[in-house]
Order: C-alpha cells, then sequence, then structure tokens
C-alpha cells in the first residue's frame, strides 16, 4: 500500500526509499518523524548549550557581560545565515541537502573549537561563526517534509525538536559543567556527544522518497524558485505576508529572549540550581503544540485550515498573557507560568517554521517552495532578535531580565494577537479554494 494511497512518482532509486515509498502511511510517518526531530534535536548541541553556562568571570565588550555578548553574536551569525538562505534554500535541489546539512554542522563544530581555543571576550567572533551556517539546518530538513498530505503531522513532530532540544542540551551543558569541564569548552563536548548520532538520523532523511502525484495534487508542486519567482509571489501577497513578517520579528525576539536567558529568569523565580527544569518544563510544551496543530491535517480544505491556524496561533498569544497575568497575581506557580507561557508562545510560533506556509503555497496553488517564506520571515525575525539584545542592554539595562520579559509578554500577546486576526482575514479572503484531487 502506498503512503499516500494514489499514484506514485517514479520510484526511488534505493532500496530503503523503495520500501517507504509503499509503506503504511503510519509507517512512513514514523520514519519521516524519527528523521527530522532527531536531525534537528541533534543540530541545537552544536548551538545552545553555551547558554547553561554564566561565563561570570570574564569582562565583556563595549559595556556587555560576556554572556550578552555570545548570545549577541551568536544570534548575529544565525540571523545572517537566515538572510542568505532566502535564496540558497529556495534553489537548493533536494540531491544536495544531506551534503549541505554536513558541511554546515561541520563548520558550525569547528567555531566552537576556535572558541575554546581563543582569550575572551575575543572569541565572541567565534558564536558568530557557529550561528552563520546553522540557521541554514531548518530549510534542509524540512524541504524533505513539505508539500505531502502528511505536512502538518510531520511538521509538527519536527518542531517539537526545538521546544524540547533547546532545554535538554542546556541540561547536557550543565551537567557536563557540573563534572568539571570547563565553560569554553562545554559547547565542543556538547557537540561532540550529539555528532554521529545526527550522521545516521541525515541518511535516514536522505531515504524520504519525494511527494507522491496525490500529495502535489492535495498540496500543489513544489519546485526551486528563482529571484523572478519570488519577488513575484510577494508582490501578490504584499500585506498579507508584511503582517506575518512583522509578527514573527515580535514572536523570535520573544521566543529567543526566554531561550537565551531562562537561566536568569528561572534563577529570579527561584529556581536556582535547578538543571533539570530546562528540558522538564519542556515536555508538557511539546506534547501539547504537537497536539493541537497536528490535528490540522485532519482539515482538508486549504483554504480553511489556512484561517484556522492563524486563529489557532491567535490564541496561543492570547494564552501568553492570560498566564502572565495569572502568575503576576499568585494565582498559578513559576513553573506553570513558564509551561504556559512556552505553550501559548510555541502554538503562534511553530507554525511559521512548517504548516503555516505549507497550506499558503496549497491555498493560493503557486508553484515553489515553503523553505522561501520560512527564511523571508525567520531572516528578519533573528534581525528582530539582535535588536531586542540590544534594547535591553543599552536601552533598559537596569531593568531585571524578569521585569523585562514580563513586560516584553504583554507587548506580545496584545500586539501579536490582533495582527494574526488582521492576517486571518486578509488570507481568507485572497487564497482561493484548491481544486480537487
Amino acid at each position: 500500500m502506498s503512503h499516500d494511497g494514489g499514484a506514485a512518482q517514479p520510484t526511488p532509486a534505493g532500496g530503503v526509499s523503495r520500501w517507504l515509498s509503499t509503506a503504511h502511511p503510519a509507517v512512513f510517518a514514523a520514519w519521516a518523524i524519527l528523521a527530522a526531530f532527531s536531525t534537528y534535536f541533534c543540530m541545537y548541541a552544536f548551538r545552545k548549550p553555551f547558554a547553561a553556562a554564566s561565563f561570570a568571570d570574564g569582562t565583556g565588550l563595549l559595556g556587555l557581560d560576556l554572556k550578552s555578548l555570545y548570545v549577541i553574536s551568536q544570534v548575529c551569525g544565525y540571523c545572517l545565515s537566515k538572510f542568505v538562505g532566502i535564496k540558497v534554500i529556495s534553489e537548493i535541489p533536494a540531491r544536495r541537502r544531506a551534503l549541505g546539512i554536513a558541511a554546515v554542522m561541520g563548520v558550525a563544530w569547528g567555531a566552537l573549537l576556535l572558541f575554546a581555543l581563543l582569550p575572551a571576550p575575543y572569541n565572541a567572533i567565534c558564536m558568530f561563526i557557529n550561528g552563520l551556517p546553522l540557521g541554514m539546518v531548518w530549510g534542509l530538513v524540512f524541504g524533505w517534509l513539505e508539500g505531502r498530505k502528511l505536512t502538518e503531522v510531520l511538521g509538527a513532530g519536527l518542531s517539537a525538536s526545538y521546544i524540547l532540544a533547546s532545554g535538554a542540551v542546556k541540561s547536557v551543558g550543565a551537567k557536563l559543567l557540573a563534572v568539571g569541564v570547563p565553560e569554553v569548552w562545554m559547547p565542543a563536548a556538547a557537540g561532540a556527544l550529539f555528532a554521529l548520532p545526527m550522521v545516521g538520523f541525515v541518511w535516514m532523511l536522505a531515504q524520504l522518497p519525494p511527494p507522491t502525484a496525490e500529495d502535489e495534487a492535495q498540496r500543489s508542486h513544489r519546485a526551486p524558485m528563482d529571484g523572478a519567482a519570488r519577488w513575484a509571489f510577494v508582490r501578490r501577497f504584499a500585506p498579507g505576508i508584511l503582517t506575518l513578517t512583522g509578527l514573527h520579528i515580535l514572536l523570535t525576539s520573544y521566543r529567543d529572549f526566554r531561550d537565551n536567558f531562562s537561566r536568569e529568569i528561572y534563577d529570579a523565580v527561584g529556581l536556582a540550581g535547578d538543571t533539570a527544569v530546562f528540558a522538564t518544563a519542556e515536555v508538557p510544551v511539546a506534547a501539547g503544540v504537537l497536539v493541537v496543530l497536528a490535528l490540522m491535517a485532519l482539515i482538508k480544505d486549504n483554504r480553511k485550515a489556512l484561517v484556522a491556524i492563524h486563529l489557532i496561533m491567535a490564541g496561543g498569544c492570547a494564552l501568553i498573557g492570560i498566564s502572565t497575568l495569572l502568575w503576576t497575581s499568585g494565582l498559578i506557580g513559576p513553573v506553570t507560568w513558564m509551561i504556559l507561557v512556552g505553550l501559548g508562545l510555541y502554538i503562534a510560533y511553530v507554525p511559521f517554521g512548517s504548516m503555516l506556509f505549507d497550506r499558503l503555497f496549497a491555498a493560493t496553488g503557486a508553484v515553489g517552495t515553503a523553505g522561501f517564506l520560512i527564511y523571508v520571515t525567520d531572516a528578519f525575525g533573528y534581525l528582530g532578535s539582535v535588536g531586542l539584545l540590544f534594547f535591553k542592554n543599552f536601552g533598559f539595562k537596569e531593568l531585571s531580565w524578569l521585569d523585562f520579559f514580563l513586560n516584553a509578554s504583554y507587548a506580545t500577546a496584545v500586539v501579536c494577537g490582533a495582527c494574526f486576526v488582521f492576517a486571518a482575514a486578509y488570507f481568507g479572503k485572497v487564497a482561493r479554494r484548491p481544486i480537487e484531487g
């Protein structure tokens, strides 16, 4: 039985690919989710463990403490990677994705080795180099998942990786520090632990067969986009794309702040020294997001699904504001608050990297790749994240991390929630109903 239940594309060359092309849908989905989830989870071990360290003994530059300098340097590299990725990810052919992942991970780990060898604060340039290739990994991985009937399920599984991975690899980093690994060597050591498993999971991804004829009938044909095609698409849907890009700037800035300074936030609410809280608090967040967003696969009409995704994302923003109000009123505890804030945040944030733009291409009938819009919004989103870090460190340096996060929570809830409602109305009007296959 074919995993799509319909006419197939040319039979893939590899034996595993041929098996997957005829496997039961549940088997195909399990393989794809395991491969995508695990590949991206392993990538995080090259990116986030350093955030578990305080770097309190070093001196920064330009009025920045050392950790803030490292965070800003890495985010700047990651941001630039997203701008480069607008072209690279939208144009790269499928046959080069696995090699691309291997190349960028090699550069990222080499930068972590240099980080340990160069003196502080000048080793901050190594964090910039580390972030520069890593921003490509999401688009390379998602390229294997988009344009399928199961994309919501596959994308939700992939997205659960970074919800869980950030906390998990920081816990790994904290444990390495606890057993005596120096702060500057800890990031490279954490990456080394995950290098070999990542090779295996990338191989699994490379075995996935291309979307079938029925996939394309329901979700539109996916193909690389040149510059002319990209600009034509943006001009056609400019109001909605501009709104979503502005939304993503706010959400990415908020999400990155929560992620990079979660140690400081947990310390401020009385959980100093709890290394397990990074991972344990994110497990219910990932589970909740996975269930909510995977249910979108039940909506077959692409236009209705596109509107529904926007409204669910608006609901996530509302949850951020409501849970923050409950915590400041003393009605819930700090861990419950962080879980609810995380759940609302990721319900609003995760669809940008998976199902939102996949459904947008399907609903409009445009030929292209969702990776293009993912990288447009990501590029400006991480630019906003850099701006927020500078804003906090230079504009509100005396304000505590916790107080700044509280204010950001309310602003994100109100502004993003309203914009999602507008975007839902816009795309509900302009997106055509798909032609049934």
